[in-house]
């Protein structure tokens, strides 16, 4: 079972063009999302980790971003 919403998942899809969605499509780009979020979530927790800090911040999972683009 996903975390995220397979709904919102298609709207973000519809949103940037698609006119019609497979569930096929929809199911992938989820899977893809929360692999992608829960590796940038790591790279954010080593940061805040670094800086000595408990509470991971949107500017680490920023940073984290900005390194594997």
């Amino acid at each position: 079972m996903t975390e995220l919403s397979q709904a919102a998942v298609e709207r973000i899809i519809k949103k940037s063009g698609g006119e019609r969605v497979s569930a096929d499509a929809t199911e992938t780009l989820t899977e893809l999302m929360e692999e992608y979020g829960a590796f940038l979530a790591k790279e954010a927790k080593k940061m805040s980790d670094h800086a000595g800090r408990k509470t991971i911040r949107g500017s680490d999972i920023r940073m984290a971003a900005e390194m594997f683009k």
